[in-house]
């Protein structure tokens, strides 16, 4: 019997894997204190792909869920937190050549306003460590994904 991609259905679900095998839907998010820092995590080597680089947070859609609901699940999963605000910025396409092949995601981006006082790093088997950074003064190294979108993303973060 061929392994099928739709856990809901009670049959396997490790034959397909987004982003490789199909195009992954995420929801991505750049989460601010309103103040002009900005909260990036350092990917632990149980991350996917590119550990060792800072991040912004973010998660698959699973099947049902609004882009609000996915945005809030990862932000409690990752940071312990709820948003104060959130904001839509934009679609990108994200395709990636990696060790072990390509990727290619659809990434819903958007600002999160957080109150840092309440923020955690709810995966520490995955998130290495977290810090808050100014825009002009970021770590190093960048995921791929935050280094192609930086620009577009400060664009934004000027305004709030």
């Amino acid at each position: 019997m061929q392994k099928s991609c739709y856990p809901r259905l009670g049959l396997e679900s490790n034959f397909m894997k987004a982003g490789i095998d199909y195009i992954g839907v995420s929801c991505c998010f750049v989460c601010h204190d309103g103040k002009g820092k900005i909260l990036l995590g350092k990917r632990g080597e149980n991350c996917r792909d590119e550990n060792g680089r800072w991040d912004f947070g973010g998660g698959q859609v699973e099947h049902g869920e609004s882009f609000e609901q996915t945005l809030r699940r990862e932000l409690m999963e990752e940071y312990c937190v709820e948003p104060v605000s959130i904001k839509y910025i934009g679609t990108r396409n994200l395709i990636r050549s990696l060790d072990q092949g390509s990727s290619h995601w659809i990434a819903n981006l958007h600002l999160v306003e957080v109150d840092p006082s309440q923020v955690q790093n709810g995966e520490p088997h995955k998130i290495d460590e977290i810090g808050w950074f100014d825009l002009d003064d970021l770590p190093e190294p960048m995921h791929s994904a935050v280094a192609d979108q930086m620009e577009f993303v400060k664009e934004y973060l000027r305004d709030v």
